[in-house]
This record gives structure tokens, sequence and C-alpha cells, in this order.
């Protein structure tokens, strides 16, 4: 059984990119567990200080999640051009840990204009020395109502297209 970490990159309520990621645990592959992390709201400023036996539970909790997933899987909205400070925050407190160093990864995303975000999350990923997996996986909700994104995630096509991104990122981690 794989085990994969989901991350969404945005706090709003109506998230269009946790509307995703909640859509692709619905719709995990047979022999992959995807379980979701709700902890981005409660992580305190990463400050280096911090570190090692100073750091917060909060902080500790997420490090523990990443090492012990098989693969991580982030959608991320654009913020002015850039990756939201609290995803940013997040990365920041796996940065000198060996959590990140060759784990697989996946990126979603739910807004075809986040091309910008897109390449910073990337750049920063692989700064990090996290795997990532070549096969993006893009249903655009942009602008969407929760009840239009939850009608377009149960679109049959949609949820194939999930089907098969979740398939071909466990075929990547299995291949590492």
């Amino acid at each position: 059984m794989l085990n994969i970490l989901a991350i969404s990159g945005s706090l709003r309520a109506a998230s269009t990119n946790s509307a995703l990621i909640a859509a692709l645990a619905c719709n995990a592959p047979t022999g992959c567990r995807i379980a979701i992390y709700d902890g981005l709201g409660r992580l305190p400023i990463f400050n280096p200080d911090d570190e090692g036996e100073r750091t917060p539970l909060e902080a500790a909790e997420l490090i523990d999640a990443v090492t012990r997933a098989d693969g991580v899987i982030i959608s991320c909205p654009e913020y002015a051009h850039g990756v939201p400070g609290v995803l940013k925050n997040a990365l920041d407190w796996l940065v000198s840990r060996d959590a990140a160093v060759a784990k697989p990864a996946m990126l979603v995303h739910a807004s075809p204009r986040s091309l910008f975000a897109r390449a910073a999350l990337a750049e920063i990923m692989h700064t990090m020395s996290f795997a990532l997996c070549d096969d993006v996986l893009e249903i655009a909700l942009l602008g969407k109502k929760p009840a239009e994104v939850e009608a377009i995630l149960a679109e049959p096509e949609k949820r194939l297209a999930m089907h098969d991104a979740l398939n071909a990122f466990a075929d990547f981690i299995r291949a590492r």
C-alpha cells in the first residue's frame, strides 16, 4: 500500500485547490491511500532558531507526515505571481531535514493561469531535492462556486483524469 500525503497550499474554506486534493483522495486507485494534511494554518512562522530540539509540535507533525509518506501531492494557488506564504512556510520547515530528499512529489493544479506559482514551486521543490514527477494534473476550477466545483470533479472524464494521474504517480513512486 502506497501512502501519499496531499497538501493544499490554500487556507480558503472554499478553496478549489483543497477541493481538488479532496477529490483525489476519493479517487485513489487500488493500492494507494491518500491522507490530506490539514495543518498548514497552524504552523508557526519558520525560524531556524526553532529547529532541532526546539521544533514546534505542529512543524514536527508535518516533518513526520512527509517522512512517513511514500509520496507528496501539492495543489497550490498563485498569489501575486508566487507561492502563497503559508505553503512556502511549510516547505521552509522541511528544508534542513531529510524528509524531502528524493521524496517523490507531484504537482496538481486547479487553475490554468497559475504559471508563475507553478514555476516557483517546482524550483523550490527541485532545490529541496524532491523528486518531481513529470506527470501533472490540471483541472480548471478557477472562479467556480463550490457546487460547480463539486459537479466538475464528479464528471466521469475528470474522475478518470484524476485516477490516471494518481496511477502514473504511483508508478513513478514504485520505480524509484
